[in-house]
């Protein structure tokens, strides 16, 4: 055990190391504009939640790599360098795009509320948006997170020595944990709910949708990007 905890702390050092610098480089162009367009229409109270979806996709997607890397060893990173993480970013960036477009200004489904009448009288229905269940609400950027950590770097190859050492799923979950604890330590925990008001101020000042149709193409060319960046990695180009 104690051997085991300087180890543990030297990969959240490397995880913290990466999310006070790359990691925000990396990733604000895609969570930047989602955050301001989303911002700019319905749906402002989301933005900790989409800021803490974010960040727990890149944890969950940090314990599953150092799982499989205690698992499968060096294929891991071999099969990662072929582009997987860009094809997923892309994926996931069109995805993010199809689901602002969607949401952009459409009737929801509604509710029915009955409001209590005293004896005799008639009953009155009102109609009220159905609000979406939080997973549903936040999946877009849990996934452009999660996606977004599977990039090759030099902190993640290293945190993939590091699990092929460890030989164990058990260990390699709990030293991708402790990485992906460090990498949350980002600007980004600041900076997006920041850029979800600025997009909920600049909103007031486009016609309608302006600004959110605006964040589905700059989502959708970063999507596009990333897939040709996958395709060509993989050879397939």
């Amino acid at each position: 055990m104690t051997e085991a905890a300087p180890s543990l702390l030297a990969t959240w050092l490397l995880g913290a190391s990466m999310g006070l610098t790359a990691c925000t480089a990396t990733c604000l162009p895609f969570m930047g504009t989602w955050m301001v367009a989303r911002g700019s229409g319905p749906g402002q109270g989301s933005l900790w939640k989409d800021t803490a979806g974010f960040i727990a996709g890149r944890i969950s997607a940090y314990i599953l790599l150092g799982t499989l890397a205690a698992l499968a060893g060096q294929e891991l990173a071999r099969f990662l360098d072929q582009g997987l993480g860009h094809l997923l970013i892309g994926g996931a960036t069109l995805a993010a795009a199809l689901w602002l477009l969607a949401d952009s200004g459409q009737h929801k489904p509604c509710a029915v509320a009955r409001k209590a009448q005293a004896p005799g009288e008639q009953h009155v229905l009102h109609f009220q948006p159905q609000a979406k269940p939080a997973w549903q609400d936040s999946s877009p950027p849990f996934a452009v997170g999660f996606s977004l950590s599977l990039i090759p770097c030099a902190p993640l190859a290293s945190l993939l020595a590091i699990c092929t050492q460890a030989g164990q799923a058990g260990s390699g979950a709990l030293q991708g944990l402790s990485f992906g604890l460090g990498a949350a330590l980002t600007p980004l925990l600041i900076l997006l709910p920041l850029l979800g008001r600025m997009g909920s101020h600049l909103g007031t000042s486009w016609r309608g949708n302006g600004l959110r149709y605006l964040g589905v193409l700059i989502l959708a060319a970063l999507g596009v990007r990333q897939l040709y960046q996958g395709l060509v990695a993989g050879g397939v180009l």
